[in-house]
């Protein structure tokens, strides 16, 4: 049997991504908040598509976009009959800007909550944490609109990469025990951790998944409208309770008091040279009032 190849590609690893992005409907999901428009070609879940395969192909710039994916010859597989003049970066700017007046979080938690039924995902837990992103340049000060969707403001603010030096926004990120996003949330760069949290369970519990039991976070959840909050949702809360609180004060003077603590989890040593790491202790279970 004589075999003609036409022609060979170096599609490298998007044949792969592209194929978990459609398992997902991923462009299904975003056209149902996106309508596509008949004078487009190219609609916006194609587009999203063609972004997602240009970032992990490592040309994240909307300009290198469509000439990437020919290089790579994907695309065909993305969509047929895909011209140059319909996937230039100032259609792609146009899909980022529909996006964006759809409500980010609100295509970002359908495409998630799809995610937990193809891969049958529980999600007992939501992990939330907060970090900071730096942005390079001017980012002048502008009128904040008085209606309608309100863009996170760059501004300067504690940073938790060091760079006190620049703008940053603030990145409020829930997981799944298993990393899948659940929800996410962007706020101004001066934005303070502690009131995150409560906002990550609201909008969590608006998810509606099943067999949610409640929330991780870091110390900064234990404030009153995060326990409140529990407590109204019956939901359960892990965190680390700050030094400062009387409770854990109380239960730190206990422990001195007590024997040897029985040893809860070890893990080897952060280097071949450094000794095994070690944690003992044991679960106190203490009522507390939540004025």
């Amino acid at each position: 049997m004589t075999v003609v190849l036409q022609q060979i590609r170096p599609v490298a690893h998007l044949p792969l991504v592209l194929g978990v992005v459609r398992q997902l409907n991923v462009a299904a999901l975003i056209e149902t908040v996106c309508p596509p428009h008949p004078a487009h070609v190219l609609a916006c879940g194609r587009g999203v598509e063609a972004l997602l395969l240009a970032i992990l192909d490592g040309h994240p710039a909307l300009y290198k976009v469509g000439a990437r994916l020919e290089e790579r010859g994907m695309l065909p597989l993305l969509q047929e009959g895909l011209g140059r003049a319909s996937r230039h970066d100032s259609r792609l700017g146009q899909i980022l800007d529909t996006l964006f007046a759809a409500h980010l979080n609100r295509v970002f938690g359908a495409i998630a909550l799809n995610a937990l039924k193809v891969y049958a995902i529980a999600t007992p837990w939501l992990h939330q944490d907060t970090t900071t992103i730096s942005l390079y340049g001017a980012y002048e000060e502008e009128v904040r609109p008085i209606a309608g969707l309100v863009p996170p403001r760059p501004t300067y603010g504690h940073s938790k990469d060091g760079r006190d030096d620049l703008k940053q926004v603030l990145l409020s990120l829930g997981v799944s025990s298993d990393g899948l996003p659940l929800r996410m949330g962007l706020r101004a760069g001066n934005t303070s951790d502690s009131p995150e949290t409560p906002v990550a369970l609201e909008e969590c519990v608006a998810l509606g998944l099943d067999g949610m039991h409640g929330i991780v976070a870091d110390s900064k959840a234990d404030c009153k409208r995060t326990l409140g909050l529990c407590l109204e949702q019956h939901g359960g809360l892990i965190t680390l309770v700050p030094r400062t609180c009387a409770v854990r004060q109380a239960l730190e003077a206990w422990g001195h008091q007590q024997g040897p603590l029985p040893l809860l989890l070890a893990k080897p040593g952060r280097t071949r040279q450094a000794s095994p790491r070690r944690w003992h202790g044991r679960s106190v279970v203490r009522q507390v009032e939540v004025a």
